[in-house]
């Protein structure tokens, strides 16, 4: 018996049940994961959840037109995603779209009036004194960044302090001192008459005395700003975006932050000494010249100067944590960085072991204190969850109109091999929606209208490659070839076509979801996704299915409702070899 010809694979014909098998444990694994995530349900968009869209509009001042740039943009986005999210909203979604423009997707259930406000405002950094902070569960605070810089004119990076830890919230900073003391006591403050009162607990916490001097008004005051922070809870999301809430710059305020262990951390902060215009530049970078690693390094204006080194001759003379300058933007610290000596250079270097992405976050939020940049609002929409509603129900019944419509189509012309398409088709729909809906927790992914407009036509491009292996092996048939050896010759040239075509649609998916933005990316995303998983369920299912079907006497015999037919598809007579007649004998010969 003569071996197999090699090249030819055996197992995709014998052992079609390993495909099978495969398919059906990613299956059972993405259920079982949607149902023990509890994310049974996609998560949807604004336009069919509900909710309110805002569009931003960047505007320069005059003469700073340069200021409207990729990175200031996507700082701003940071900024405003850090505002949205302080209103406790989970589904947010704040994005740039085009050069100029910001999106802000907000959900139902939030309060679009303060979202509006929110989002809407200009951006302030502040630079106060740190008076009293503690972890708001009222535990001992952690180590911090510190700034260096040179008391002549130049940075030198040399300096080292030590203070309690903090970070931006977005990406929080490590910092490489110890942690100071717990009970320690606070000698004289920043500005006496500005500095509130506060009773120094047995742990963890600071205590700044009221000058002799202060007025009656001024100790009422403090008396207030003590009880604020006395019952600030940094923890609460409402609270955090609350606080200091209506404070002017020349006033003392309560603030938020976030420390190098996730942790939040609550403080009393001195009057802005001073302002995020002051700041000229800020930049991250490595530092080759120590073991400092990633820092982030400030510019000061003329005016800024001046400032800066004032604020720190004066925070140099204390003990921590009154050593630290609070980086104050929106209201939320994002550095408090201590000191021990007054910077009068122009120019100072934050250090504390952070990373290149925690060094340019940091950059960033100083770099936008400075920035000439307002947004303006263009327009506003806002979805009722009547309206979403109704526009969800539209997009389901146009997908059972287009499914259903396939449904016919294959068993009017296709009949018995209805039995492999249909269940392809539930495959691929029981896959499509998994992931849908576990992508909303894991990346954000939000079903909206055009991401059903996606899935519809994903419809029929799951069908079209069924129809091409279908063809193909009909084509087989009509030469002449049983079903067995049909489909397997026409499967290479069929997964051919189906690959090249796939890889076609999943191109221009990804071209569409890098250029454009908005709700457009989720009809590209859906696009995409879906045309993978025809890919996936076209090799690990319906080929080997069809495999299986092959050996089965209905489709085998070409069964009138099979669809495959021999005389119904025009199909030759089978190719016989014929024996050739043996030459006659030459009777001379004989």
């Amino acid at each position: 018996m003569a071996a197999p010809k090699k090249g030819r694979s055996a197992s995709a014909q014998s052992k079609p049940g390993r495909s099978l098998a495969l398919i059906l444990i990613a299956i059972v694994a993405l259920t079982g994961g949607m149902f023990a995530s509890g994310n049974t349900t996609p998560r949807l968009g604004i336009d069919l959840a509900g909710g309110t869209s805002i569009t931003l509009r960047a505007v320069a001042e005059p003469g700073q037109e340069s200021a409207i740039n990729k990175t200031n943009m996507d700082t701003a986005v940071d900024i405003m995603n850090n505002r949205v999210n302080g209103l406790g909203v989970s589904e947010a979604e704040v994005q740039t779209q085009g050069n100029k423009n910001i999106i802000v997707n907000i959900p139902r259930g939030t309060n679009s009036k303060e979202a509006r406000q929110q989002v809407g405002t200009t951006a302030k950094l502040y630079f106060r004194p740190v008076l009293t902070t503690e972890l708001s569960g009222g535990a001992a605070t952690s180590p911090s960044p510190s700034v260096s810089g040179s008391p002549s004119g130049k940075a030198t990076g040399k300096a080292t302090e030590k203070a309690t830890g903090k970070s931006t919230p977005s990406s929080s900073a490590t910092p490489s001192a110890t942690a100071t003391s717990q009970g320690r006591a606070v000698t004289g403050a920043l500005k006496a008459d500005a500095t509130p009162s506060a009773t120094a607990s047995s742990s963890a916490k600071t205590s700044a005395s009221p000058s002799a001097s202060s007025s009656s008004s001024g100790n009422a005051a403090a008396a207030k700003l003590q009880a604020q922070y006395t019952a600030l809870d940094c923890v609460n999301k409402k609270q955090r975006a609350t606080a200091g809430q209506g404070a002017k710059p020349s006033d003392p305020t309560i603030a938020c932050g976030q420390n190098s262990s996730g942790q939040w951390q609550k403080y009393i902060l001195g009057p802005a000494e001073v302002d995020g215009t002051d700041v000229k530049n800020a930049q991250a970078r490595f530092n080759t010249q120590s073991a400092a690693g990633w820092t982030v390094t400030m510019d000061f204006t003329g005016k800024g100067s001046k400032k800066f080194g004032d604020i720190t001759g004066k925070l140099a003379k204390n003990q921590p944590p009154q050593n630290q300058f609070a980086i104050v933007l929106d209201g939320n610290v994002v550095s408090d960085p201590s000191v021990n000596q007054a910077l009068t250079g122009g120019n100072a270097e934050i250090t504390g072991s952070f990373s290149q992405q925690e060094a340019q976050s940091l950059a960033n939020m100083l770099s936008y204190g400075a920035l000439p940049l307002t947004f303006k609002e263009d327009s506003v929409t806002t979805v009722t969850p009547a309206l979403g509603t109704e526009q969800l129900h539209a997009g389901l019944i146009a997908g059972a109109i287009g499914l259903a419509l396939v449904v016919i189509y294959l068993l009017i012309f296709y009949r018995g091999l209805s039995v492999v398409a249909i269940p392809s088709l539930l495959v691929s729909a029981i896959l499509t929606y998994a992931l849908m809906s576990l992508l909303g927790e894991a990346i954000g992914f939000a079903l909206n209208l055009p991401a059903v407009c996606g899935a519809i036509v994903a419809i029929g491009i799951t069908a079209d490659s069924f129809i091409v292996f279908f063809e193909r092996i009909r084509d087989e048939i009509r030469e002449g070839r049983s079903l067995r050896p049909a489909v397997e010759r026409a499967w290479p040239r069929a997964r051919r076509t189906i690959l090249v075509s796939d890889f076609v649609s999943f191109l221009a998916a990804a071209v569409l979801f890098i250029v454009t933005v908005g709700k457009v990316q989720g009809f590209a995303f859906t696009l995409g996704l879906t045309t993978v998983l025809d890919v996936v369920v076209v090799f690990l299912f319906t080929k080997p299915l069809m495999t299986i079907l092959a050996r089965k006497k209905f489709f085998a015999n070409g069964h009138k409702w099979s669809g495959l037919d021999p005389k119904a598809l025009g199909a030759k007579p089978p190719l016989r070899r014929t024996r050739r007649p043996s030459a006659p004998v030459d009777p001379k010969e004989a």
